[in-house]
C-alpha cells in the first residue's frame, strides 16, 4: 500500500472534541486540545442546549454545521477561541437512527499555509451538492466544489452516497474516479476520506475529508467493518482499508489473516463497546509513531457498522 501522507508536523485541525446529551444538555465527553490550555478549561466549563452553539446547533439540525467564523454570539466560547488563535470549526451529529450518540466538533486555524478541506454533501433529487465546507486557503477548489454537483455513485461524496460505507481515495490529483482531481492536484490535496452520516430527517449526509501534505487532517487513515453479516461475529471489526505515512503497510500481504478487535479491546474496541468516539491524546494502543487518535462510529440500520480512524 503506498504512502501518500506527508510527515509534516503541522495538521490542518487544531482541535478534536466530542459532546454527548446529558440530562437534556450536551456535555464534553473528550478531546485533544493540544497546548491550548485556556480553550479546553472553556469548554470543560460549556454545556449546551438543543440549537445552542455550535454543537447543540448540529443536533436540532440533524446534519453537519460549518461555522467559518467563531467570533459571533452563536459560538459560545467566542472569547476562549480568539484567545487560542482558532477560526473556524465543523460540528458533526451521530446519530444511531432517532437517538442522539454524540456531536464530534473540529476546530481549525487560518492561515495562508493552511490547506485541506472539510465538506458536508447531501442529496438532493439524486445529486449529491455540497451543503457547506471549510477549506483553509484552498480558495479555487472551494469555488470549483461549489460548483460541482455528483450523481449517486460518482466521485467520492456519490460512491459514499451509493454503498453506505466509509471510503478512502489515493492520490487524488491524478485519480480519475475523483471529479475534481485537476484542482485537487493544484491545491495539493492527496488523500480524500468520505463517510456517510445517517440523521434521523431522512437521507444520510457525506462528510468528506481531503488532505494535503504540507498540512495534513492526520498522518494515517484506517477503516474498520463492523458490521455483523460482513465481520461474522457480533461485537467485532475488521480492518478492511487504511493509508498511513510513518508505519509502511497497514499488512504486508494478500495472504496476511485479518486484523480484527473485539469489543472493548484496545481503542477501536472501546468504539465497538460505547458506540461513541474516542479521541486521545498520548494515550496507550496509539500506534508507535503517532501521538494522538480519533475513531468516530457510523451507526446504520441499529448498528453500528463501521469505524473511521485518523491518527497524527
Amino acid at each position: 500500500m503506498e504512502t501518500l501522507i506527508d510527515t509534516e508536523t503541522r495538521t490542518f485541525i487544531q482541535v478534536t472534541e466530542y459532546w454527548v446529551p446529558e440530562d437534556g444538555k450536551l456535555k464534553l465527553a473528550g478531546g485533544n486540545y493540544g497546548d491550548l490550555e485556556g480553550f479546553a478549561s472553556a469548554s470543560g466549563q460549556t454545556s449546551f442546549e438543543k440549537g445552542e452553539g455550535l454543537p447543540g446547533r448540529a443536533w436540532a439540525e440533524a446534519r453537519p454545521v460549518v461555522f467559518k467564523s467563531l467570533t459571533a454570539p452563536e459560538f459560545l466560547r467566542a472569547d476562549a477561541a480568539k484567545a487560542a488563535g482558532l477560526t473556524s470549526a465543523v460540528a458533526v451529529p451521530l446519530f444511531d437512527g432517532e437517538t442522539l450518540k454524540s456531536v464530534l466538533v473540529v476546530l481549525c486555524s487560518d492561515s495562508e499555509e493552511r490547506i485541506g478541506a472539510i465538506e458536508s454533501w447531501r442529496a438532493d433529487d439524486g445529486l449529491l451538492m455540497l451543503d457547506d465546507g471549510y477549506y483553509g486557503a484552498a480558495r479555487h477548489f472551494e469555488f470549483v466544489s461549489q460548483h460541482t454537483h455528483f450523481p449517486t455513485g460518482q466521485g467520492l461524496p456519490g460512491g459514499v452516497f451509493a454503498a453506505m460505507t466509509p471510503i478512502l481515495m489515493r492520490d487524488l490529483g491524478a485519480s480519475y474516479a475523483f471529479v475534481r482531481a485537476e484542482s485537487a492536484g493544484r491545491a495539493g490535496l492527496t488523500t480524500g476520506l468520505g463517510l456517510p452520516i445517517p440523521v434521523p430527517t431522512g437521507a444520510p449526509y457525506v462528510l468528506t475529508l481531503l488532505s494535503a501534505r504540507g498540512t495534513p487532517i492526520a498522518r494515517r487513515f484506517e477503516i474498520w467493518d463492523a458490521r455483523d453479516a460482513k465481520v461474522g461475529k457480533a461485537n467485532e471489526a475488521e480492518l478492511i482499508d487504511g493509508i498511513c505515512a510513518r508505519d509502511g503497510p497497514l499488512w504486508t500481504a494478500e495472504g496476511d489473516p485479518p486484523r480484527r478487535v473485539a469489543a472493548w479491546q484496545g481503542l477501536i474496541g472501546r468504539v465497538l463497546g460505547t458506540g461513541l468516539p474516542v479521541v486521545e491524546k498520548g494515550a496507550a494502543g496509539i500506534p508507535g509513531g503517532y501521538d494522538s487518535m480519533v475513531a468516530v462510529p457510523i451507526h446504520s440500520k441499529g448498528e453500528l457498522s463501521h469505524i473511521v480512524a485518523w491518527y497524527s
